[in-house]
Formats: structure tokens, sequence, C-alpha cells
């Protein structure tokens, strides 16, 4: 059985927009889809959700309507696609710990970049900076208002490893929706305070491009039909992907990069990402 995709799902606009990508995502994978709304205990504050007054819990009649709201969802999620399959699941606990629990057992988790309740802030990184550092899956952002539908499917790469399995992420998106591969390969140019005299940016930006080529070869083979383009150009990573969201479907990076110090699970180019890019965002971790 393939692996569900799962998706925070709160009832928020945001919320909805990632659940409706889940289900394209879904359409084209034949992956099942599982909505879960995480449900947090609070004993001494109110709590304010969909369709939920601020009360003082434990309160058991939130919890039904909570139970109500993600039935319905998912039921109008199934009737609007047929031929998927969708669940809808309420979970107990601090929201973050429980997505990334849950997702040990998901193939991808879907996230709005804020919503309701625990889900609140999500943009500002609270939570989608957790989920997304700590995930055992992908995980994608979807922000509320973003284009998910035309453009290329881009890819940071800088030969890391978690890189490459961006790559490979990328190029299954890109063949999936019969759309163009572009791959940016950016490197940093030296500070103007301590240029080697040997350094020259045309052979460095030849020598990038050439290790981007010979990591694509084999996904070249495996998907022939996808239209790959490969830049390799100097500048900010953050920057130039940020850039680069604006004219793509989806950016895919790895958690952390090259440049990246041991031990962060997710680096800086992924935390701007999911913080201003003006596409879905998918990073990719190992396992």
């Amino acid at each position: 059985m393939k692996e569900e995709i799962l998706v925070g799902y709160d009832g928020s606009a945001d919320a909805a927009v990632a659940l409706n990508w889940a289900l394209d995502e879904a359409g084209r994978s034949g992956r099942p889809v599982r909505l879960a709304y995480v449900f947090e205990w609070l004993t001494v504050t109110g709590w304010i959700g969909p369709g939920v007054a601020p009360g003082v819990w434990p309160d058991e009649a939130a919890r039904r309507q909570v139970e109500e709201l993600v039935r319905r969802a998912a039921a109008d999620a199934a009737a609007d696609r047929p031929g998927l399959t969708v669940h809808g699941e309420v979970f107990d606990g601090p929201p973050a710990l429980v997505l990334q629990e849950r997702s040990a057992e998901a193939g991808m988790l879907v996230l709005g970049s804020r919503g309701h309740g625990g889900f609140g802030g999500l943009l500002a990184g609270s939570t989608a900076v957790s989920v997304t550092a700590h995930a055992h899956c992908p995980v994608v952002v979807v922000r509320d208002g973003q284009p998910a539908t035309s453009g290329p499917v881009v890819v940071g790469s800088d030969g890391s490893e978690t890189a490459l399995r961006a790559l490979g992420f990328a190029v299954e998106r890109a063949a999936q929706r019969d759309v163009p591969l572009r791959v940016l390969r950016v490197w940093e140019p030296p500070g103007d305070r301590w240029v080697s005299p040997d350094f020259d940016p045309e052979e460095t930006a030849a020598a990038e491009r050439a290790a981007a080529e010979a990591e694509l070869v084999t996904w070249r083979e495996s998907f022939p039909d996808v239209p790959v383009e490969v830049e390799a150009v100097p500048g900010s990573p953050s920057a130039l992907l940020v850039e680069a969201s604006r004219s793509a479907q989806l950016v895919v990076v790895g958690s952390r990069g090259r440049g990246g110090l041991r031990g962060m699970l997710l680096g800086s180019v992924s935390q701007q990402l999911i913080q201003h890019s003006h596409c879905p965002v998918a990073v990719v971790r190992e396992r």
C-alpha cells in the first residue's frame, strides 16, 4: 500500500489551500490522504477554534465539534475527488510534536502557513520550522494565495546529500506534472577582501554546472521526457530561490546543505523559503 499524504488541518483558509494541494498531489500519485487535526487540551486558559467559542478546558462539546469539522472536510474532499481515498482523524497533544510523530508513517506532510488554534502563527516559524526540521518525510508548506498550477518545478542544488534527495523528489514531481525542471546551482562568490588571484568566476560557474549535470545523469535516463534547465549562478541561495519561486509552481530544497553547520536540521535557506516563497515549498530530509 502506498504511503499516505498527511495534511495538517484545522479548518482555516490556509489549511483548505494545503488540503487542495495535497488532493492534487494524491490525484497524480494515487496515494491516500489523511486530514490530521491536532487537538491541544488547555486546562487554564480559553481556546478559540473554528466554530468554537472561548471556554475553559476540558470541553467535550468542543471536541465533538472538531471531530465533526474533520469528518465533513474529509467527506467533502472525497466527494469532490472521486477515486481518491480520504480520511480524517483528530489527535491529542502539542501540534508540532504530534505531526512530527505521525510523519514517520507518511510519505509526505502538507501544511498551511498559518491557521486557528494550535496552528496559529505558523508563518512566523514556530510550528512550521519545527515540523519541517524534525519530520520523517518530505514536508510541503503552502500559503493561501500562492499560485500552484503553472510554471516549472525549481530545485536548489549544492551537491550535499540532502540536496541530492531533493533533486530526486523534484524530478518526480516535474514528471507527474508534465512540466520542466529548473535546477539552480547557486554558489557564493568569495568576499571582496579575500579573493584569490587565481579565482576565475567563469571557471567556477563551469565547474558548478558540470557538477550539477553529473548529478542529473541517472535522473535524465529515468525521466527522459522531462525538460531540464541547469543554471549555475553566483549569489545568495535563499534570495535567488525566493526570486525563482515567483514563476514556479513548486520549489524543492534539502533541509540543510553544504553551507550548513553540522547538527542544524533545517538550514537558513529552507527557513527563508518557508517565510518568503511565492509558491509552495517542499523541504526534503533524510528519514
